[in-house]
């Protein structure tokens, strides 16, 4: 087994030998699987510098998913406040690949360090929870709504943007003909974001639907583009409160996929004034909050 093409750092995908069994023929072949393998967050100041989570991730867009989740977590903000400055978004100054002789050479593309301004680490009071995160279940340990309260994180209030039904029809169309490496693997998640008439904005993909959505935030980051407010955010699977969290972070004012949300997800999508649309499939969906965003069949 390779990952990537066998040389270099991990890539998107891996190519592996496989047995098919199909009716009633067998024969030996290639398949790709989606790459999976860790990747250590660690943010830096002055002289100290911490690891501060580890989650399973496609590798691909590295730097975006950590600015991403420290985005979501309200470790950096999107700039402009005391512990950013205009033009340097949530303050960070550097992101970067491990360098370190000590670790494997391997292993270095699987460890990045975010450098923040300022002569010390800020207080990580919402990370304890979280040194290890799954692609499967998201962050572990995920945060109550009293949480994400103590934050003091704003509604997303505006009215708009109204979106037509025959719009959002067309967004799981969308998102999948844009997926290259689902179509080669058949096996990751992926996350778009939209304008307010269905046009793709960006997409990212990733075995786990919640880094999907830190590269997607992550990259608006870094460009100065947050908040993302007249956006729609699409993703593959289920929406979790992780994926609210995220995109209430982010200013989106609504989030929609093809399966159900979590209840909690529900809960926070309804306190904080985002549209929520699950089982977004063929020409029917649910709104289970802010309907007011839909508009009626043209």
């Amino acid at each position: 087994m390779t990952a990537g093409d066998g040389a270099g750092p991990p890539g998107p995908t891996t190519r592996v030998r496989i047995r098919e069994f199909s009716g009633g023929a067998v024969r030996d072949r290639r398949d790709d699987l989606a790459t999976e393998e860790p990747l250590e967050i660690r943010l830096a100041a002055g002289g100290e510098r911490r690891t501060v989570a580890v989650t399973m991730r496609t590798p691909g867009h590295d730097f975006e998913l950590a600015a991403g989740f420290l985005h979501g977590e309200g470790v950096v903000p999107a700039g402009g406040s005391a512990e950013g400055s205009i033009g340097k978004p949530g303050g960070i100054t550097s992101i970067s690949y491990c360098t370190d002789q000590d670790v494997a050479p391997e292993a270095r593309r699987n460890t990045v360090t975010v450098r923040l301004r300022g002569a010390r680490l800020p207080a990580l009071p919402t990370l304890e929870r979280h040194f290890t995160t799954s692609s499967a279940c998201g962050v572990c340990g995920a945060a109550s709504l009293d949480a994400l309260r103590s934050r003091r994180l704003a509604p997303v209030t505006e009215p708009g943007p109204l979106l037509a039904p025959q719009t959002l029809y067309g967004l799981p169309d969308t998102l999948r003909r844009a997926q290259g490496v689902f179509g080669k693997t058949g096996g990751l998640h992926a996350a778009g974001l939209f304008t307010s008439d269905g046009a793709l904005v960006a997409l990212r993909e990733d075995v786990g639907r919640h880094n999907a959505v830190d590269k997607l935030v992550g990259r608006a980051l870094l460009d100065g583009l947050l908040p993302l407010a007249g956006h729609v955010l699409m993703v593959s699977g289920r929406t979790s409160y992780e994926i609210l969290q995220k995109a209430l972070a982010a200013g989106v004012p609504v989030v929609c996929a093809v399966s159900a949300p979590s209840s909690l997800a529900v809960d926070l999508a309804r306190e904080f004034g985002i549209t929520l649309v699950g089982f977004l499939r063929g020409e029917r969906f649910n709104v289970y909050s802010r309907p007011d965003r839909v508009g009626g069949a043209s």
